[in-house]
């Protein structure tokens, strides 16, 4: 089910192709009060921390055997009531995730193909070809998975210097940095929007351990595969910050936000300063393979975890098993309750902020405690960087109490 020398570039696009997804498309939106500049700081500032986090989980993990991931390093190091929480925080986000991606991408499946077929194709009929695709070559191995995502993630980058190429040569400066606004126009008052919705677009956490055992615990490559994937993730989002916001004045994004970001409505925004040609149409292209490398990423990323929880081992049989718990209750409920994910998806990356970051900086912290002999790899850092990612979770989960409070101020516009 493994290999002896899987490529580090097949590492960074199973990074890259979980981090980018659909999701990148609400930023500009979402990072629209604090603008060019501040949400520049604000992805740089997300980008460190999220990585930082993540090779703590890696340090972490290298002090277990291959396969073990946070069932066994949060119970071993911080205790079963802890492990109890990150327990229902992990499951929560990568099951309403996959629900989520079930739905959006069979949805999309159905529309593609009824438009290639001249025939209606039903939205079950989508969603069990979406579904099934993606399933089995997560059950198969992770280097499906690394084949795959390196072929989506060609198509993700043709796609979106296609849909942004005009727009990027066309950034107007004074837009860009909102020269002509009013002196007391204030920026950062408006931050608390802009940090969780940044924070969920760097969620690769599930996939450490998944790396870890496929590189046959060479921890050194697996950082240099995370530090690789999130930064290409951290670029693509930059490029799209400067096509949206160095085209679409800061002052004219009402009606976007109005609709949380809608793409359509964006689009058609912004074709009232700029052509936009066919870009709608290659966006939804785009976001049609954001959804399916996501999809591979975070599944193989909950099934990873639950093998570890229920000690199933690498066999067929195992597989089938893990598999099994990984793909049927998400499907099952998306056949059933195709909408009911929207009721609680806000809450992903409050759930999320702990595993990403609160339970990797404790489990640093009580890992170099316990294993004191340390000599394989090491996150860079000492204290200071547990507390910083410590402190960057607890940001995070203010943030977004505050704004969904509205306590804080709510750019609208």
């Amino acid at each position: 089910m493994s290999v002896k020398n899987p490529s580090l570039l097949g590492g960074a696009l199973i990074i890259a192709g979980t981090v980018i997804g659909a999701g990148m498309l609400a930023n500009p939106t979402a990072t629209s009060g604090i603008w060019f500049t501040g949400s520049l700081l604000v992805l740089l500032y997300t980008w460190f921390s999220m990585l930082s986090s993540g090779l703590m989980l890696l340090e972490v993990n290298t002090h277990y055997p291959h396969g073990a991931s946070f069932d066994t390093m949060v119970k071993d190091l911080l205790g079963k009531g802890w492990n109890a929480v990150n327990g229902f925080a992990v499951a929560f986000v990568l099951y309403l995730l996959t629900y989520a991606y079930i739905f959006v991408g069979g949805d999309l499946t159905a529309k593609g193909l009824s438009s290639l077929l001249k025939g209606q194709v039903g939205l079950p009929a989508g969603q069990l070809l979406f579904f099934f695709v993606l399933a089995f070559c997560v059950w198969a191995s992770t280097r499906w998975v690394d084949r795959l995502t390196s072929i989506l993630i060609a198509g993700m980058v043709i796609a979106f210097f296609w849909a942004t190429g005009g727009l990027l040569t066309s950034v107007k400066l004074p837009v860009l940095f909102d020269s002509n606004a009013a002196p007391v126009t204030q920026y950062w008052i408006y931050v608390a929007a802009a940090l969780p919705v940044c924070l969920a677009s760097f969620g690769f956490h599930g996939n450490v351990s998944s790396l870890l055992k496929y590189f046959n615990g060479d921890a050194p490559k697996v950082a240099r595969a995370l530090q690789g994937g999130t930064l290409m993730a951290l670029v693509i989002y930059v490029l799209w910050q400067l096509a949206i916001q160095g085209n679409l004045p800061r002052n004219a994004f009402g009606p976007v936000i109005e609709v949380n970001g809608q793409v359509s409505v964006l689009i058609e925004t912004l074709s009232k300063f700029v052509p936009t040609g066919s870009m709608a149409a290659v966006l939804s292209f785009f976001a049609y393979l954001a959804i399916a490398t996501s999809f591979l990423g975070v599944t193989l990323g909950l099934f990873d975890y639950l093998a570890d929880m229920f000690k199933w081992d690498n066999s067929l049989a195992g597989r089938t098993k893990t598999a099994a718990l990984t793909f049927l209750p998400p499907l099952v409920c998306c056949l059933l309750f195709p909408t009911g994910f929207v009721k609680v998806i806000g809450y992903v990356g409050l759930a999320a902020t702990v595993w990403t970051a609160l339970i990797p900086a404790m489990l640093l912290y009580r890992s170099r405690q316990k294993f004191t002999e340390n000599k394989g790899y090491q996150v860079y850092g000492g204290m200071w960087l547990i507390v910083w990612v410590f402190a960057f979770g607890v940001i995070n989960i203010a943030a977004k109490i505050l704004h969904e409070w509205e306590v804080v101020p709510v750019f609208k516009g």
